[in-house]
């Protein structure tokens, strides 16, 4: 696994379509750079996406995690990192390509 910088709440991130991310974190006992740090279970939502395929909307609305850290855990859940992959995911949740993270807090790795 490649090591990467821990997301945290203020982490900043856009659905392939250029519509914002809100993370909502599930704990707020382990920080980094003064944010509860991500867990691979919290919730992503996406909110405006305009996506459309033909005439039918298809908006971005959700995150699926991949690869999260391996090795770093809270509550023995694995937190997400610079380098996991967040699969921004439709009504139907069906993948519409990955999540563009364009600012992350960079003191705290972990693989």
């Amino acid at each position: 696994m490649t090591p990467g910088y821990l997301l945290t709440s203020a982490t900043q991130a856009t659905c392939p379509h250029g519509a914002p991310v809100s993370f909502v974190p599930s704990q707020s006992s382990v920080m980094a750079d003064s944010a509860p740090v991500l867990l691979v279970s919290d919730q992503a939502t996406i909110a405006g996406c305009p996506f459309v395929v033909g005439t039918v909307a298809s908006p971005c609305l959700t995150i699926q995690w991949l690869a999260p850290a391996t090795r770093v855990m809270v509550t023995q859940t694995p937190v997400l990192l610079s380098t996991s992959i967040g699969l921004c995911l439709n009504p139907a949740a069906a993948p519409q390509g990955p999540a563009q993270l364009s600012s992350y807090q960079q003191r705290v790795q972990g693989t």
